[in-house]
C-alpha cells in the first residue's frame, strides 16, 4: 500500500482529555489513520540552535516526526511571514499585513530546513501531501534535493484576488513555487478561480484542455475539494460520558431559554466583534425576545505572540460587557463570554444544546464548526445554522441561513428568523445539511485528493521507466 507523508507547520496528535484540536489537526489525524502514514512538522518547541534532530512518536496509528525550530525561526517564519504577512493578506486584511524582508528570509530558511530534514524520511513510492500557507515553497526545496515523488499541496485558507496578491513583495516567486507541486488543492471553486486568474492574467500562463495550468515552464493541476468532518467519529463522540454531562449542564443552565452559540479561535478573521454588534442589534430590535434568549460565545486564545491578536480579547470583553451592562437584568445576562479552551467531546455536548449556531467569519477557508454543529444536532428538535457567505462551507451548506457578516441588520434578522422557525422547516434544513456532512466527510476529502495525486504520479513512473 502506498504510504502517505503529510507535512504541516505543526504536528498535533490528540491527547486524551486535552483541549479541542484545530480543524486541520483533526482532519489530518483522521486522514492518516487508515494509512501507514507519516506526519512531519514543527514540534511547537524552540531550541538555541537548529540541529535537524527528529523526534518520533506513534499514537492511534499515526507516526509523527517533529523538529524543533530556533527562536529566530519562530519569530520570522511563523509569527512573521506566516501570520503577519500571508494570513492577513489572504483574508483580505491588507491593512494588517506586515511586509518585512526579514520575515521573507525566515520563511525561506525554515522551508529549506524542513526539506533538508524531511528528505531522508521519504521513500521512493511515497505520496507527499503538504498542508497550508506556511509551506508553499516546500516542494521547490524538495525538488532541488532530488525528490521525484508526486507532491501535492492543499491550501486551507482563502486564496486572495490577484489585485490583493500583487501587493505582496515577490508575489510572483510565491506563485511560481506552487508550480513545483503536481496538484494544488483549494476548498472552493472561488479560491481556485482566483488562483487561475493570477496565473492567466498576471503570470502570463495558460489553461490546458485537461484543466491543468501552465506557467513558469511547468504545469500544475488545480482542484477544488472542500474538506469534511470526521463525521462518524464525531457523531459517536456524542454518546460519551463527557459529551452527555456537558449537554446536561448546558440544558440546566439554559433555564428554558434559547441559546445562540458561537465557537471560534480568537482571530480577527472570525468577525467576532461584528457578531456581537449584530446580536446587540437583535436585542435592540426585539425587546420582547430579550429574556427568552442568551448568547454563549466561546473564543479560545491563539497566536498570542502576534501583536495584532493581543488586543482582540480585551476588545471582545469590553463589547460583551457593554451589552450586558445595557441589557442585563438581575436574573438574566444576554452574553456569556468564555475564553477557556474546551475538549472536543465537551464541545460536542455544547453544540447539541444550542438552538442557533452563529458561524459568521468575515473570510474563511472552510470552517468546520458549521459542520460540527450540524453533526451534533438531534433530528427530533434540530437547531438552526446561520452561516457567513464568506466561509468556504457556504458553498456546500446552502440550507443554512446564509448571511452577510458585515451587515448587522442581516445577521440580526437571521437570528430572529432562526428563533421563530417552525420545527418542520428546521428538520427539513437539518436533514439536507446532515446528509452532506456525513457523505462529504474527511475520508472522502482525503481519498479524492490522494486519487488525483496518484493519477498524476502514474505518468511519471512510466516516463521514469522509459528513461
Amino acid at each position: 500500500m502506498t504510504r502517505l507523508v503529510v507535512v504541516s507547520n505543526r504536528v498535533s496528535l490528540p491527547e486524551p482529555g486535552g483541549a479541542s484540536q484545530g480543524g486541520l489537526a483533526v482532519a489530518i489525524n483522521a486522514a492518516l489513520r487508515q494509512y501507514s502514514g507519516l506526519w512531519f512538522g514543527w514540534s511547537g518547541q524552540s531550541t538555541p540552535h537548529f540541529t535537524g534532530q527528529i523526534a518520533m512518536q506513534r499514537m492511534d496509528g499515526v507516526t509523527a516526526a517533529t523538529v524543533d525550530l530556533e527562536e529566530q525561526d519562530v519569530q520570522e517564519y511563523y509569527n512573521g511571514y506566516a501570520n503577519r504577512t500571508l494570513w492577513p493578506l489572504f483574508h483580505y486584511r491588507i491593512d494588517l499585513t506586515a511586509f518585512e524582508r526579514s520575515y521573507g528570509s525566515g520563511y525561506a530558511r525554515v522551508n529549506a530546513r524542513f526539506a533538508e530534514t524531511l528528505r531522508p524520511l521519504i521513500e521512493p513510492k511515497d505520496l507527499v501531501w503538504v498542508q497550508d500557507y506556511h509551506l508553499i515553497p516546500l516542494a521547490r526545496e524538495l525538488r532541488e534535493r532530488g525528490v521525484k515523488n508526486a507532491i501535492g499541496f492543499f491550501l486551507h485558507i482563502p486564496w486572495p484576488a490577484r489585485e490583493l496578491l500583487v501587493t505582496l513583495p515577490r508575489h510572483r516567486q510565491l506563485v511560481e513555487a506552487l508550480f513545483h507541486y503536481d496538484v494544488v488543492g483549494f476548498h472552493t471553486e472561488e479560491w481556485l478561480a482566483a488562483f487561475r486568474a493570477y496565473v492567466l492574467y498576471e503570470a502570463g500562463g495558460e489553461e490546458l484542455p485537461d484543466g491543468r495550468l501552465s506557467a513558469f515552464g511547468r504545469t500544475v493541476r488545480p482542484v477544488a475539494l472542500p474538506i469534511g468532518l470526521d463525521a462518524t467519529e464525531f457523531t459517536e463522540m456524542l454518546a460519551s460520558e463527557t459529551a452527555q454531562q456537558s449537554y446536561q449542564r448546558m440544558e440546566e443552565s439554559k433555564l428554558g431559554r434559547r441559546m445562540v452559540l458561537g465557537v471560534d479561535r480568537l482571530d480577527y478573521s472570525k468577525g467576532l466583534e461584528e457578531r456581537l454588534l449584530a446580536y446587540e442589534r437583535f436585542l435592540t430590535d426585539h425587546p420582547d425576545r430579550r429574556r427568552d434568549v442568551f448568547m454563549l460565545q466561546i473564543s479560545t486564545h491563539t497566536r498570542s505572540d502576534v501583536e495584532e491578536y493581543q488586543d482582540i480579547s480585551s476588545r471582545l470583553d469590553a463589547l460583551s460587557g457593554r451589552i450586558n451592562g445595557a441589557f442585563a437584568e438581575m436574573d438574566w445576562i444576554p452574553v456569556r463570554n468564555v475564553h477557556r479552551p474546551h475538549a472536543r467531546d465537551e464541545l460536542a455536548g455544547i453544540y447539541r444544546a444550542a438552538d442557533v449556531c452563529l458561524v459568521t467569519p468575515l473570510r474563511d477557508g472552510m470552517n468546520l464548526v458549521a459542520k460540527e454543529f450540524i453533526a451534533a444536532q438531534s433530528e427530533e428538535d434540530p437547531g438552526v445554522l446561520i452561516l457567513s457567505r464568506f466561509a468556504g462551507a457556504a458553498s456546500q451548506m446552502k440550507q443554512a441561513l446564509i448571511v452577510n457578516p458585515f451587515s448587522q441588520e442581516d445577521v440580526a434578522d437571521a437570528i430572529s428568523r432562526a428563533l421563530r422557525m417552525e420545527l418542520s422547516e428546521r428538520r427539513e434544513r437539518w436533514r439536507a445539511l446532515h446528509k452532506g456532512v456525513m457523505e462529504d466527510d474527511v475520508v472522502a476529502w482525503r481519498d479524492a485528493f490522494v486519487k488525483v495525486l496518484q493519477d498524476v504520479a502514474k505518468p511519471r513512473k512510466v516516463d521514469n521507466a522509459a528513461a
